[in-house]
């Protein structure tokens, strides 16, 4: 067997339908559109979700709860984010971007406190939980909030 002599299963592989080829074949006239209705003409089509005329299941359901517009946005990071930072820098947005810790659209930056403060440093930073500041404090850093 050579790859040239490779071919498809006998009926695994089908003609497309030629639509509005004349009498003789079938789909001739109306392409297969059936005579009048919204589906035959072009640019026709129902949009997704139409039920046919009957209550739509998004206007059937209540509705349930509001959306916050005021609702802020935080980029969550945790210590053990951290530990690429030397001892002694400065942690703060521009360097959190910089490392690619941080990115796309927010309203700040909040730190947790999953993992350990392994040397000390100087955090500035919109939010902090209370855990994550004691240990960055007892690793002998400090914390600013801005």
């Amino acid at each position: 067997m050579k790859l040239n002599e490779l071919s498809p299963a006998l009926g695994s592989r089908k003609n497309r339908k030629r639509l509005g080829r004349g009498p003789g074949s079938g789909t001739g006239k109306t392409a297969g559109r059936g005579h009048k209705g919204f589906n035959s003409r072009s640019g026709g089509g129902v949009r997704p979700g139409y039920e046919g005329g009957q209550m739509p299941i998004h206007r059937r359901l209540p509705k349930r709860g509001f959306t916050n517009i005021f609702k802020k946005q935080f980029a969550v990071i945790n210590i053990k984010d951290l530990d690429n930072f030397e001892s002694g820098a400065v942690v703060n947005e521009a360097e959190l971007i910089r490392h690619g810790l941080v990115k796309g659209k927010r309203d700040g930056i909040k730190l947790l406190a999953d993992g350990e403060a392994k040397h000390p440093l100087t955090v500035q930073i919109h939010q902090i939980s209370r855990n994550a500041k004691e240990k960055i404090e007892r690793a002998g850093g400090t914390v600013e909030v801005i």
